[in-house]
């Protein structure tokens, strides 16, 4: 794959979806930074990394034409990529927090940002930012924020975790068609955090429920089973799990 280091930048999405508009990619792409001036996370966060401490980058990975309808079947493949990375290196623990944050002992060490890139109303890419907590130890503010040292406690080469996150990226995308979406989605369904346990939500009003996670529907919306015993499926924006 095809690497970019830099050093300072404000977002690795940001700049290599510029550099795809020019040259339009067609193979796997890497960019690393060392700070991200202006890391973005889900839904218009901002990212928090020490300059130096952590992995942050960008890659773009081909998508062979999957139906816009089916785009969480990428962020799935991403999780588990990520996921893949850090079971590699012992980390213990591990879940995907719903939809794609992966935690180590209820701390997140991973945040994902994905821009899916369309053509005529079919996937021919993704824009997958990933940021690992690795050797960064103290983060304001955040108190379920970790990182690789905290939880194995040792420094590790952000080089060698690069290398891993893009091998099993290259993989999870090489196998990615429809005719494994039913074992994609089970094996993610599978590592979800808290799921069959009562859990507390906040749903848009910001209202408390009890519920339990059952899993997702094909679309990413998660399925919590109420009180009531009906299963009702949540957009991203509609409930925030409580932990």
């Amino acid at each position: 794959m095809h690497i970019i280091k830099v050093d300072a930048i404000d977002s690795t999405n940001t700049f290599l979806r510029d550099m795809n508009r020019e040259k339009y990619f067609t193979k796997p792409v890497c960019v690393v930074a060392k700070e991200q001036l202006q890391g973005k996370g889900q839904m218009g966060t901002i990212w928090q990394s020490n300059s130096g401490e952590n992995l942050t980058c960008s890659v773009f990975l081909p998508v062979d034409e999957l139906d816009v309808m089916d785009q969480f079947y990428i962020s799935m493949t991403v999780s588990l990529a990520v996921y893949d990375t850090l079971d590699i290196l012992t980390l213990p623990k591990l879940s995907i927090k719903w939809p794609n944050d992966i935690l180590s002992d209820r701390f997140k060490i991973c945040g994902i940002l994905i821009e899916n890139l369309v053509n005529n109303g079919r996937l021919r890419g993704a824009i997958v930012g990933v940021g690992i907590n690795v050797n960064q130890q103290n983060f304001d503010n955040l108190p379920l924020a970790g990182s690789i040292k905290q939880l194995l406690g040792k420094n590790f080469d952000l080089d060698e975790i690069l290398s891993i996150l893009l091998t099993r990226l290259e993989y999870r995308f090489s196998i990615l068609t429809t005719s494994i979406f039913k074992v994609l989605k089970e094996e993610y369904e599978s590592l979800l955090f808290r799921k069959n346990k009562p859990s507390t939500f906040l749903d848009v009003k910001g209202n408390s429920f009890v519920g339990i996670i059952q899993g997702i529907t094909s679309f990413g919306k998660l399925q919590i089973l109420l009180e009531d015993e009906i299963v009702k499926s949540f957009d991203l924006k509609e409930v925030k799990l409580l932990y």
